[in-house]
């Protein structure tokens, strides 16, 4: 239901009943002990037209408090009351926030409420989004993967994670995680040798200093996270939209994989990735469907200019392995049959101007796990084989249905390229052109860069990795990147622009829209 300002304003009066604690003071003051601490601030995500997640954490079982308003004053604002944060949870806690049409920006503040005494209020911890509209306006994203990667972790004397800070710099409506949003399986070390004589010294916690294979060890690694500031006012101000890949659970895992590492006591990774599962699900403002928790594709619409599709390949996915198997073997399986449907099914049925595909993983790069492959390609610069072929249904239900202006958005590779693929150069023919982005690492080592495979015709307009066969460079070397996207709404132009961790921009690419077949 649309609502005007006044109505959204007087559903506070509705829904803040016994809550006029939130926007006052405790009449009596009390000991700092016996109030909740927010301790990760706060993050919006997974928006839509009329509603949005919001989330936070708190250091001890506490009712969630919210108020929400259409203006940084809080004027008017509508009082919620949320879930119980509980250690079942990881003592995080988020709300669903439904009745929202016809807003733009909304300001919202949390706070959380001891259990048996509603007087004892933690602080409020603000933050602020930007909802899509109805209208064609302009809109500007960010993107990037792999946070707290390789031993690199939080060095307060260099400023912590500052390349959030860099991408909150741009305002941008939201933010797109490739994956990688964490490092279970990456230990921290107190102090690392740079280049130079220099130190890197890591903020340190007991969770982070062991690969995590507990439940709790795979919430700590999030929580760690949030101890950085940078991070945590990116959060407050820039919406999220989350996608995994593998270092949430462990370097290259598939389902089924049994390990065979010293460095963990449970050795089934299924176990494992269950665990990181639930976690990730707690630590991020994802909406779960009750027909669906732990569904991590989806597809969200922002505005009439743009939809984005995020897919997950992980979850599905059969064994690594040589990656030339024949369509319909399970071990060629990547996304699975019935996400691969669900896709084409929801990119013909779009009506946006852009088709946004963000992938966890690059089409044609070659990412190897020792003698097999991790990702789509395979090498061979042949005919699709393996996980090439669900691309390749991909590709061509995309060219047979004339679906327009699909650009695909990912990350993984620890540097940044821009790719443009052409049946031209392909092996594969059966497809339309399109334009493949790279982007990351936020804050992790840099790698690279990755071969090609011929299969999809993909040429490399534009790369950023080490020149000189460095591996693991630390953020102080600058290899650090992000992706930033700019959708003109007159136009409808779509530019890509690739920046380092200062902002610089290293690479533009301006698209224009393709008109839709008749």
């Amino acid at each position: 239901m649309r609502s005007t300002r006044r109505e959204f304003l007087g559903m506070g009066l509705k829904t803040g009943i016994g809550l006029g604690l939130i926007t006052g003071a405790p009449g009596i003051v009390l000991a700092d002990s016996r109030r909740p601490v927010m301790t990760s601030g706060v993050m919006s995500g997974d928006l839509l037209a009329d509603r949005a997640m919001i989330w936070s954490r708190v250091d001890r079982p506490a009712r969630m408090l919210l108020e929400i308003a259409d203006n940084p004053a809080f004027t008017g604002a509508r009082t919620l009351q949320g879930p119980t944060a509980l250690p079942a949870t990881g003592m995080t806690a988020k709300l669903d926030v439904t009745g929202l049409a016809g807003a733009d920006e909304l300001h919202y503040r949390v706070r959380f409420a001891a259990l048996g005494d509603e007087r004892a209020l933690s602080d409020a911890v603000s933050g602020r989004f930007r909802l899509a509209g109805s209208a064609s306006r302009d809109v500007r994203f960010v993107w990037s993967g792999d946070t707290v990667g390789q031993g690199w972790g939080i060095d307060t004397a260099r400023g912590g994670m500052t390349i959030y800070e860099t991408m909150r710099q741009q305002a941008p409506d939201f933010f797109l995680h490739s994956g990688d949003t964490i490092y279970a399986d990456g230990p921290l070390e107190e102090t690392v040798n740079l280049p130079g004589g220099e130190v890197w010294r890591n903020v340190m916690t007991l969770e982070k200093a062991k690969v995590a294979e507990t439940l709790d060890e795979f919430r700590g690694q999030y929580a760690y996270n949030h101890l950085d500031e940078n991070l945590k006012r990116f959060n407050a101000e820039v919406p999220m939209f989350a996608q995994w890949d593998d270092h949430e659970t462990l370097n290259n895992w598939y389902p089924g994989e049994l390990l065979d590492d010293p460095r963990y006591t449970e050795k089934n990774v299924s176990l494992l990735a269950a665990r990181a599962k639930r976690a990730f699900l707690e630590y991020m403002p994802i909406r779960q469907l009750p027909t669906a928790p732990e569904r991590i594709h989806r597809g969200f619409s922002y505005g009439p200019g743009l939809e984005m599709f995020m897919l997950d390949m992980r979850s599905h996915r059969g064994t690594n392995s040589s990656n030339l198997q024949d369509a319909g073997d399970p071990a060629a399986t990547l996304m699975g049959t019935a996400q691969v449907d669900e896709l084409i099914a929801a990119l013909a049925a779009s009506q946006a101007t852009w088709k946004v595909i963000a992938s966890d993983m690059p089409i044609g790069l070659v990412v190897a796990d020792g003698d097999n492959f991790e990702a789509v390609a395979n090498g061979d610069n042949a005919a699709p084989k393996g996980r090439e072929h669900e691309i390749a249904r991909l590709l061509k239900a995309i060219h047979d249905q004339d679906i327009d202006n699909v650009v695909w958005l990912t990350a993984d590779v620890h540097y940044t390229a821009a790719h443009h693929y052409s049946p031209e150069r392909a092996n594969f023919k059966d497809f339309t052109p399109f334009w493949e982005f790279v982007s990351g690492p936020l804050h992790a080592g840099t790698f690279g860069p990755n071969g090609l495979d011929g299969t999809f015709g993909p040429e490399v307009v534009f790369q950023k990795a080490p020149a000189d066969g460095r591996v693991n460079l630390p953020p102080t070397e600058g290899y650090q990147f992000f992706g930033q996207v700019d959708l003109d709404g007159e136009s409808h132009d779509l530019t890509v622009t690739l920046k380092d961790a200062a902002g610089a921009t290293l690479h533009t690419q301006r698209l224009s829209p393709q008109a839709r077949h008749a």
